[in-house]
């Protein structure tokens, strides 16, 4: 499942970056899915819900975070940026987004 991500880059001249990423597999455990991420890195997405609503872990970065609906890029783009980094957040929000329209009832 291929998905495309963007970011601006400030500057002089304010322009887009542009890359694609990729789902490579995903499991469903019934409480929550694993999701194989590849883009300019390899990133496992542990994606489930709680009482407080979405959560992601990425545990090879030791990093989690709650999310909004999975479809608000927006929101989850900046948390997701805070913990993993601008491209590596960007990648996974557009990742989340991408396969909630594609797979999941959430």
């Amino acid at each position: 499942m291929k998905f495309k991500c963007e970011r601006f880059i400030k500057g002089n001249n304010t322009r887009k970056e542009r890359w694609e990423g990729e789902i490579s597999s995903y499991k469903d455990y019934g409480s929550h899915y694993e999701l194989i991420i590849n883009s300019r890195s390899r990133i496992m997405v542990l994606l489930g819900k709680t009482s407080c609503g979405n959560f992601a872990c990425m545990p090879d970065f030791g990093a989690g975070c709650h999310l909004s609906d999975l479809d608000d890029v927006f929101y989850n783009r900046e948390k997701l940026c805070r913990v993993l980094g601008k491209v590596d957040g960007i990648t996974v929000a557009n990742a989340l987004a991408y396969f909630y329209d594609s797979v999941i009832p959430f």
